[in-house]
């Protein structure tokens, strides 16, 4: 088994290569979900991450960089994210590892951990997490090298219908629906949070730092406008798209907001990222209102949208109330996996 390291950005065949072992895996792993886009994957691999340093690797039959089919079809991909942000220098996330279906019970995967694991402790790592999907073979291979289930949580999805009709709780038109005690106004930012909004912005990610985070030994960081741009920025970088709507004070507070990314603008699936309701603002419906209106929005600039999906803590009660009301119905489980080095 050849284990060979990629060279960051990776070539347009190595980026095919590695598409079609995840193509490969899914389709068996999980054939109800939309195969992935080579505009999510390029960027993903392409583009630096903003909080770390990432390294890639691919597993094959013993075939090297530019020999034939060396580069055509891989039996394996892994991919780490070394954080290098403050607080966190001693852990990281294994994105991807991944092994084709028909490659599987050969020792790719065994392998591509052992490369994994060599290089957490070279760079003084105590610590990886990945996020697993329970009860598929991630799980069963991550529970056998010793990772634990440290936040337990659940996919939840929204669907969206076709002919541009809203989802499920948003207004027909699009149009903001109020919130449901008078004084906030909302307000739809695309891309970067505008300037002008970006200090109150990141006042208001603070409050994510209540939301549950288990044993993970990967802390929030501090939110800053500089930090909330340069993450945005990388979304779009990698060719996303992203939308924000927030509900706001006349003093100019952000008082709650939601975020729905597209990974591959063109594509049909969404995901929504955080919805946070600031603590002195929650019990008057926000969280609801800014969620009904990002949906009614996304599916107004994105007609092909499909589907719209999100993690929920197992233990975050309110959330799972804002979204069950909103339409969101339990996909499967998952879990944030981790183990000590």
């Amino acid at each position: 088994m050849m284990i060979r390291s990629l060279a960051l950005p990776p070539s347009d065949a190595e980026v095919d290569a590695w598409l079609g072992v995840l193509t490969s895996a899914a389709a068996v792993d999980l054939p109800q979900l939309p195969a992935p886009s080579r505009v999510e994957v390029a960027g993903r691999l392409c583009v630096t991450p903003a909080r770390g340093r990432p390294v890639l690797w691919t597993a094959g039959a013993g075939q090297g960089a530019g020999e034939s089919g060396g580069e055509g079809r891989g039996e394996g991909v892994a991919a780490l994210l070394l954080f290098t942000e403050k607080g966190n220098t001693h852990t990281a996330f294994l994105d991807v590892l991944t092994v084709r279906p028909e490659a599987r019970r050969r020792g790719v995967g065994t392998a591509l951990w052992e490369r994994v694991r060599q290089e957490l402790l070279a760079d003084g790592r105590t610590s990886v997490a990945a996020m697993l999907d329970l009860g598929g073979p991630g799980q069963a291979f991550a529970e056998a090298l010793g990772f634990e289930n440290v936040l337990p949580m659940a996919w939840y999805v929204q669907d969206v219908p076709a002919g541009g009709a809203p989802p499920a709780g948003a207004t027909a038109d699009g149009a903001a629906q109020p919130p449901a005690t008078p004084g906030y106004e909302l307000l739809t930012w695309y891309g970067l949070v505008p300037d002008a909004w970006a200090p109150a912005a990141a006042a208001a990610h603070a409050a994510m730092e209540d939301a549950p985070t288990g044993d993970m030994d990967e802390r929030i960081q501090t939110w800053t406008p500089e930090r909330l741009h340069t993450l945005q920025q990388l979304i779009l970088d990698r060719g996303g798209d992203m939308i924000t709507v927030a509900a706001v004070t006349p003093d100019g507070e952000v008082a709650a907001y939601t975020e729905i990314v597209l990974p591959d603008p063109e594509g049909t699936s969404a995901l929504q990222y955080d919805t946070v309701v600031v603590p002195a603002h929650r019990g008057h419906g926000l969280g609801r209102a800014v969620k009904r209106h990002m949906a009614a929005q996304a599916a107004a600039r994105h007609p092909q949208l499909r589907r719209i999906a999100t993690t929920v803590a197992d233990e975050n009660g309110p959330m799972r109330a804002v979204n069950e009301a909103l339409g969101y119905r339990r996909e499967r489980g998952v879990g944030i996996y981790q183990t000590k080095l």
